[in-house]
């Protein structure tokens, strides 16, 4: 039986597994726990997912890979331990970013660029026709699933990867 001052210490992460798990007392301990990196085409919701996982104390990141020309961007730097790739169609992007002129050939480059994180990707969502909510929601039981660890408590925010940016 555990003794008194082992039942009062503060868990600060869910679970990866079953086994005892290290504290996370620091500011910068966050950045321990296993990085999800996000890609996806222009007007995706690439920002807003990862701000909702933030928001839920999972380390998540934006990759804008959509407009690079290196097929393995999102490997590069930090080593992601989960990869969630986010799709489009035309007409939402054009709803979503009014401030941008969008057209097929443009989305087309985008998913070519894109195609080798996406055969890679752990999770490839479709949210043409999703809510931010419903796509959040997808991701957050996605990570519960696979057991992804996480902090109770939000992360500080990262900067939106689109042109309209606050």
């Amino acid at each position: 039986m555990p003794n008194k001052k082992a039942r009062k210490s503060k868990r600060l992460i869910a679970p990866l597994t079953d086994g005892p798990l290290p504290e996370l007392t620091q500011p910068e301990d966050w950045k321990r726990l296993p990085l999800i990196k996000v890609v996806g085409v222009s007007a995706s919701g690439k920002s807003t997912l990862v701000a909702g996982l933030r928001q839920a104390g999972y380390y998540a990141r934006p990759v804008s890979q959509e407009h690079s020309h290196l097929p393995d961007l999102w490997q590069q730097f930090d080593r992601g331990r989960v990869l969630i790739y986010l799709d489009n169609d035309l007409e939402s992007q054009r709803q979503r970013r009014p401030d941008v002129s969008w057209d097929q050939q443009n989305l087309q480059s985008e998913q070519e660029r894109l195609d080798h994180a996406r055969q890679h990707a752990d999770l490839q969502i479709n949210t043409a026709s999703l809510t931010a909510d419903a796509v959040l929601q997808i991701a957050l039981i996605f990570l519960q699933h696979k057991k992804i660890r996480r902090i109770h408590d939000s992360l500080p925010p990262v900067a939106a990867t689109g042109s309209i940016q606050e």
